[in-house]
């Protein structure tokens, strides 16, 4: 909607954030113009979900997660719990469904994400005042909107406090600067609380009727839970029964259905596949597990496009192949505008995957992992949103897929000089080739593999040997 990066619900009513400047600018003051304002605004007039989707699977994905209900509370679907949603207020369609049909039809698996457990903290903000300037003290519009007020407006018969969730840390009158209002809200809502909220229980059981709907009616193949661990104790463990439940009956018995969260012990990831967000695990682990990452920011940031700062197709490479290597997936989120369509920068990134796969694809899909990871000097830091603590891969750093007897060296970065595979001091080697351009010659002895690449294509990168 606004186009102006992550969390800008939030974040709009935190004076000093660039997010509350930006809304102040173009919306007016979060007192007399909210988030509940732009929903009405929203249209997604350019909303191709088959042409995207499509766009997608060319460019190689095997499975498209949509995004169900994020932390702002407002449902992307036709709920049939919870009134602010997509086929009611703003583009005034289901655009789950619509996403469900495109993946569908391209023959994708699909996928729901939901990060509304924590709508009831995370909004709290908008209870909140300027500290200091000349709207001081003056309520933003979630502390005094009521369904009465919803006459004439886009919203009109819902209530506002469905959506902002209801008070559960209302900042006290008398804060006097800014950085003590970020410190209020700091030490209280802004913590990533999972537990049932204590003044709000009905939230925590209308979480879960929202989920199971979601569940029944688009019997995901995939559901992404944004936790640490279960949210709300019991009513988390029966939204993962339910879903697993689901999916048996759907596929006659068998369980097919993957669900993921975050930050989990050895002993869950037995029940559950963990998400790594924006980060590396250190070693090849025994049970599968997923990085979702973006090519920028999770929500469309205008600002980011014009300094040109999305990941390049590049980079995804490097980050795809470090995961593959490890026994994990890669979700990659590619930013959707405002009125639905994806920007020239992030079509061209995907024209750079689309042709890397399209020549490398054989090490990815259907891979496993070696007995080692790879080589090479660069260790990626361990543990989630880390990546801008990354070193960057060189031409030294590799990875190993294999399928059968074939080993797949990836090269994260086009080498110069004469490679050395360490690891295949003792394995015995009968033919290398580079895959996309043909068989090498090379050398081999008790200290490795060595071959060297001819000089890249333009506009190639990461280049991968194929070495039965």
């Amino acid at each position: 909607m606004a186009e102006a990066g992550d969390w800008y619900g939030r974040l709009l009513y935190v004076q000093g954030q660039p997010a509350y400047e930006h809304h102040l600018r173009n919306y007016g003051h979060p007192a007399d113009t909210g988030f509940i304002d732009l929903i009405g605004r929203w249209r997604a007039e350019r909303w191709d979900p088959d042409a995207l989707v499509a766009r997608y699977a060319r460019a190689g994905a095997r499975y498209f997660m949509a995004l169900a209900c994020h932390h702002d509370n407002f449902d992307t679907f036709a709920s049939a719990h919870h009134g602010w949603n997509a086929t009611r207020v703003g583009p005034r369609r289901d655009l789950v469904g619509g996403w469900a049909r495109a993946a569908r039809r391209a023959g994708l698996r699909f996928g729901v994400s939901n990060h509304a457990s924590h709508a009831w903290h995370w909004w709290q903000t908008a209870y909140g005042y300027d500290a200091e300037g000349p709207r001081r003290g003056r309520r933003y519009d979630a502390f005094r909107l009521r369904a009465a007020d919803g006459r004439g407006r886009s919203w009109q018969g819902l209530d506002p406090q469905d959506l902002y969730t209801g008070p559960s840390f209302v900042p006290p009158d008398g804060i006097e600067t800014i950085a003590a209002m970020n410190a209020w809200h700091g030490a209280r809502d802004g913590q990533w609380l999972e537990e049932v909220p204590a003044a709000q229980a009905g939230f925590a059981r209308n979480w879960l009727a929202r989920q199971m709907d979601l569940v029944e009616t688009y019997r995901p193949d995939l559901v992404y839970l944004d936790d640490s661990g279960l949210p709300f104790g019991e009513i988390g463990v029966r939204a993962v029964a339910h879903y697993y439940a689901a999916s048996r009956r759907l596929h006659g018995g068998a369980l097919e259905g993957v669900l993921t969260t975050k930050r989990l012990s050895a002993a869950q990831r037995a029940g559950v596949v963990e998400d790594v967000e924006r980060g590396f695990v250190a070693e090849i682990r025994a049970e599968p597990w997923q990085t979702c990452t973006c090519i920028g920011n999770w929500h469309y940031d205008r600002g980011l496009y014009e300094r040109r700062g999305y990941k390049p197709a590049k980079l995804v490479i490097q980050r795809l192949a470090d995961i593959v290597s490890k026994n994990g997936n890669l979700l990659l989120s590619i930013p959707v505008r405002g009125d639905g369509s994806i920007d020239d920068q992030e079509e061209a990134i995907l024209d750079g995957i689309e042709r890397w796969l399209g020549t490398n694809g054989e090490a990815i899909y259907g891979s496993r992992p070696w007995r080692v990871f790879g080589e090479g000097p660069t260790q990626p830091p361990s543990g989630e949103m880390n990546e801008a603590n990354a070193a960057p891969f060189t031409a030294a750093d590799l990875r190993f897929t294999r399928k059968g007897d074939t080993l797949y060296a990836i090269l994260l970065d086009w080498p110069r000089e004469e490679t050395r595979i360490a690891a295949l001091a003792d394995r015995a080697v009968e033919r290398v080739s580079l895959l996309g351009r043909g068989p090498l010659s090379f050398q081999h002895g008790m200290d490795g593999l060595r071959v060297s690449l001819p000089p890249p294509d333009a506009g190639a990168f990461v280049p991968v040997l194929r070495i039965d």
